[in-house]
C-alpha cells in the first residue's frame, strides 16, 4: 500500500472519492463513479464493510501499508481525549503530508519522493523520512540547491487548494513553518473518520 504502482483510477473508483489525484486517475472517476469490474455493482455496505472501506481511504489518502497504520493508531489510543482526533492529527503531521499541505507538491506520492530523496531539511537538518512527525515551531525548508528551488518553486505556481492555518508557507524562501498541532476541524477529508477507528479497534 505505501508503495501502491497499480492503477490508481481503479482505486478512485472502488474507494468512490478522489484519493489519487493526477489527471488519469480524476478523469476515471469523473467517467464512470461505479466499482470496476464488468459485473459489478455496488450495494449496500453492513456498518462493518464501510467501516473497512472507510479505513482503506486512509491507508490510500496517506500512503500507509496496514502494520504502519496500526502503529500510528495504537500510539493514538495512548493519547489522551478522542482517540479518531489524535489519529487524524498523528497522520497529517507526517512530514510528506505537510509538504503536501503547504503546496509544495501536487500529489501526496510527490510528496513522499521529494522528502525520500533529501529534498527537504527540519530545523537545519536534512530529513529523509516521509514518516517524520512534525511539531509547533519546527521550520521546514528546501535544500539550497538551485535545481531543486526551481522545481519547488515552479510545483507552489499550480498547486491549488487552500492551506491549513497550523502551518504557513513563506513562498519567497521555500520555507513552512508549523504554527499549532493539526486539530480535526483543520483536516477536511472525504473520510469518517468514527468508521475507521472502528474497524481498526475491532482487528
Amino acid at each position: 500500500m505505501a508503495h501502491y504502482t497499480g492503477p490508481k483510477g481503479r482505486v478512485n473508483r472502488r474507494l468512490g472519492v478522489m484519493i489519487y489525484e493526477n489527471g488519469g486517475a480524476r478523469r476515471a472517476l469523473e467517467r464512470r463513479d461505479s466499482p470496476p469490474g464488468m459485473h459489478t455493482r455496488r450495494g449496500k455496505l453492513s456498518v462493518y464493510g464501510q467501516a473497512l472501506l472507510e479505513k482503506q481511504k486512509i491507508k490510500h489518502f496517506y500512503g500507509l501499508g496496514e502494520r504502519t497504520l496500526r502503529r500510528i493508531f495504537a500510539r493514538a489510543q495512548r493519547t489522551e481525549g478522542n482517540t479518531a482526533d489524535a489519529l487524524i492529527a498523528l497522520l497529517e503531521r507526517r512530514l510528506d503530508n505537510v509538504v503536501r499541505r503547504a503546496g509544495f507538491c501536487a500529489t501526496r506520492p510527490q510528496s513522499r519522493q521529494g522528502v525520500a530523496h533529501g529534498h527537504f531539511a527540519v530545523n537545519g537538518r536534512k530529513a529523509d523520512r516521509p514518516s517524520l512527525l512534525v511539531r509547533p515551531g519546527d521550520v521546514i525548508d528546501v535544500i539550497r540547491r538551485s535545481n531543486l528551488a526551481q522545481i519547488y518553486r515552479d510545483r507552489i505556481e499550480t498547486v491549488e487548494g487552500e492551506q491549513p492555518t497550523w502551518l504557513e508557507r513563506e513562498t519567497d524562501n521555500l520555507r513552512i513553518h508549523i504554527r499549532a498541532l493539526p486539530i480535526a476541524e483543520d483536516v477536511r477529508l472525504p473520510i469518517d473518520i468514527g468508521l475507521a477507528v472502528e474497524a481498526l479497534s475491532r482487528s
